[in-house]
């Protein structure tokens, strides 16, 4: 029950708060054969103090309560508090552990202020630590060169904003400067009119007329400079323009790593869970194969047994055969005895009549 509770509190607590709120309650419904009103019900009965959200460990208790699953003891609830405690601590820790360790990669590879969002990174390192700790090194090192990139990226972006800005700032200097000498020029041409109001009107007429050429073709020429400015700042504004469609293609490419890196998580998981096919597979043939094997040597066994018995009774029907063979030739023996014998008796006749014609008889006789 207890890490069935965990489980289900993993499933709602997805930020890894530590904590669960209503909105987080409603998660179970895919788990748990509840409808949104019931799991709402569920979290009231839960919650303590209407403080509007759960721990781990009132979630653990609250949950066994309701299904019935409640300690008959004080001292077994605590040891059951006191276990989800711990466990949870642990895993908070390791947590926190998993994410100094992706920090301090993170800061050896000179990138903990490259990426704007760090979650998802540092889900995929942490997965890639646990499933494939063999491609980390490389995972790093693709890390790595993306950071590097992206910096190289910043510092050229930054770069060309504080030329563009110098040139700026310049600009305004000189046009400041143009208008302040033109202004400290009609004021000195004013003075030295005033100082000459004593002459005559005619002379004064030329003389203003003659400085007034002068004066409009010096006006002409400051604004043939303020064009060129003007054009100059327009080109400066274009180059603006293109700086601000290259930050954007800049942008558009970062969001483009961003896709391939989460393309690479997906075929990163789908060869985790091919490899762990072939692994079953793997696993499946080989007790196949221990199994023919051991039938193998099970049928080699019992025709290895049924080749001794075979042997035995060929030996058995050898001695038997053999013993056959004596018990034969003995026969014949004492046969060929009889044989000879019987011939020699009959040779001794007692008289003449007793043989055929022929035959040896002794002389003398009858």
């Amino acid at each position: 029950m207890l890490e069935k509770a965990q489980e289900l509190f993993r499933l709602c607590d997805k930020e890894e708060k530590g904590f669960i709120t209503r909105f987080d309650m409603q998660r179970l419904q895919s788990e748990l054969p509840f409808t949104t009103e019931q799991l709402e019900a569920v979290f009231d009965s839960l919650v303590q103090d209407n403080i509007g959200y759960l721990t781990p460990v009132e979630f653990s208790v609250g949950l066994g309560k309701f299904f019935g699953n409640e300690p008959h003891q004080n001292s077994e609830n605590a040891g059951q508090e006191e276990t989800f405690e711990s466990s949870w601590s642990e895993e908070l820790e390791q947590t926190d552990e998993g994410e100094k360790q992706f920090c301090s990669v993170l800061e050896q590879l000179e990138a903990s202020q490259v990426f704007e969002d760090q979650g998802e990174v540092q889900e995929l390192w942490v997965r890639i630590q646990k499933r494939a700790p063999e491609l980390l090194a490389s995972f790093e090192e693709f890390l790595f060169r993306i950071s590097s990139y992206i910096k190289d990226l910043h510092h050229e972006k930054e770069s060309i904003e504080l030329v563009l800005k110098r040139r700026e700032t310049d600009h305004d200097r000189e046009i400041r400067c143009l208008y302040e000498e033109m202004e400290q020029q009609i004021k000195a041409e004013r003075e030295r009119l005033v100082q000459q109001e004593s002459s005559t009107r005619l002379e004064k007429n030329n003389m203003f007329q003659e400085e007034l050429h002068k004066k409009e073709h010096e006006f002409e020429k400051i604004h043939y400079r303020q064009k060129k400015l003007e054009h100059q700042l327009h080109c400066q504004q274009s180059e603006q323009l293109e700086m601000r469609i290259q930050n954007k293609r800049l942008q558009i490419l970062s969001e483009n790593l961003l896709d391939q890196l989460e393309r690479t998580k997906w075929e990163l998981e789908v060869a985790q869970s091919r490899l762990q096919e072939l692994q079953k597979e793997a696993q499946v043939e080989q007790e196949q194969r221990n199994r023919d094997i051991f039938q193998a040597s099970k049928n080699m066994q019992k025709e290895k047994e049924s080749l001794l018995r075979q042997l035995e009774l060929l030996r058995e029907m050898n001695k038997n055969l053999r013993d056959e063979r004596d018990t034969v030739e003995a026969k014949k023996m004492v046969s060929l005895k009889k044989n000879v014998l019987i011939p020699s008796h009959r040779s001794f006749a007692c008289c003449r009549c007793c043989h055929p014609l022929g035959t040896f008889h002794l002389p003398g006789g009858c």
